[in-house]
């Protein structure tokens, strides 16, 4: 069965589709992140708030989040939300 997470103000993601879950700090992600934008494959789940990770889904698509990629992947993990760095929010 496929597990469902929240990545942030009620978007929801399929774990079993998720490729990775990298920052979008470097260079590579940000060219990534840009050209998935222009081509409309680009899923921004960031109610505006900054990029803090971008997923990499099966579909060739980047679904972009504010929360951070640590918190996205202790909740894909099963792992219980806590965090010690400040993170964007506490959903």
């Amino acid at each position: 069965m496929d597990k469902l997470i929240n990545i942030g103000f009620g978007n929801i993601v399929n774990t079993a589709k998720i490729i990775a879950i990298v920052s979008p700090v470097s260079a590579p992600v940000k060219r990534m992140v840009q050209k998935a934008k222009e081509s409309g494959t680009a899923i921004d789940a960031t109610q505006g708030r900054k990029t803090k990770a971008v997923l990499v889904m099966e579909s060739s698509q980047l679904v972009l989040s504010a929360l951070l990629p640590e918190t996205i992947a202790g909740r894909a993990a099963g792992e219980p939300y806590d965090s010690g760095e400040k993170d964007t929010e506490a959903l």
